[in-house]
């Protein structure tokens, strides 16, 4: 069973873009996505809130998570995070192990 982490960083003047840019372009993004356990890290941009980027997290399992927690990496993170004055919203899910049902698939185009 995976877990998928929404994390939503909210600043002012663009810095959530700004954080989001800096986190790729220092290569911790990169070294994130290379850790055991990770499946993706990936940032988004709302279209309706230029000041808010969406970072989809997912990790193997929760031993994954917290090896990651452990790394020197948090501490970059927090680190450019209070560069940028942002704030979070979390939220967390566990994959679904049997799939989607039958009554969803009808409205997936593959």
């Amino acid at each position: 069973m995976s877990i998928c982490v929404n994390l939503r960083y909210t600043g002012k003047d663009g810095n959530a873009r700004k954080f989001a840019e800096e986190m790729m372009s220092s290569g911790t993004v990169q070294a994130i996505r290379e850790e055991a356990g990770n499946i993706r890290y990936e940032y988004y941009f709302p279209l309706e809130d230029p000041e808010t980027v969406l970072l989809i997290d997912e990790w193997e399992n929760q031993e994954a998570i917290d090896v990651h927690h452990a790394s020197p990496m948090m501490k970059t993170l927090a680190d450019l995070r209070n560069k940028y004055d942002l704030h979070m919203t979390v939220n967390r899910y566990l994959s679904d192990e049997e799939g989607l049902p039958e009554s969803d698939l009808k409205f997936i185009r593959k």
